[in-house]
């Protein structure tokens, strides 16, 4: 899986917890997966920032995001999240799906895609809607 080509911003916060989330699951078997490779390639090409200075309407790990698919014209809105916690029926999106990663430092506006069995997804970035466990909006930096 490619990684997108938008300009990223992590915070220092989300950038550390990801960075032993890919050393957690390498040290494991199997732990050479291409969805391990492009997070750690997006996580190196991003800017990082202190989590006070991460601008309002970048998705960080656990904001909420409204999309809009561009092919379907349908709306969706998903939270982006670790993998232990992730689960798609209630829109929680692991961080290691492609569309997690996809999302995953990019700004409301912007377009993301990614290859899919059937299609290319192509979504934008409606609206970042940070919800009260998002440290970034609430200034809590322990979640």
């Amino acid at each position: 899986m490619a990684p997108h080509t938008n300009p990223i911003v992590l915070t220092e916060f989300d950038r550390d917890r990801l960075a032993r989330l890919l050393e957690a699951l390498r040290a494991r078997p199997g732990g050479d997966s291409p969805n391990l490779e492009a997070l750690e390639i997006e996580i190196e090409r991003a800017d990082v920032v202190k989590p006070a200075d991460i601008p309002p309407n970048v998705v960080t790990m656990n904001s909420r995001v409204e999309l809009f698919d561009l092919d379907t014209e349908e709306r969706l809105c998903v939270t982006v999240v670790f993998p232990g916690i992730a689960d798609v029926k209630s829109g929680r999106i692991s961080v290691l799906a492609p569309m997690g990663l996809a999302l995953l430092g990019c700004r409301e506006a912007d377009e993301v895609e990614w290859p899919t069995p059937s299609r290319t997804r192509r979504l934008r970035i409606e609206r970042i809607v940070y919800q009260p466990e998002q440290p970034e909006a609430s200034g809590r930096f322990d979640l």
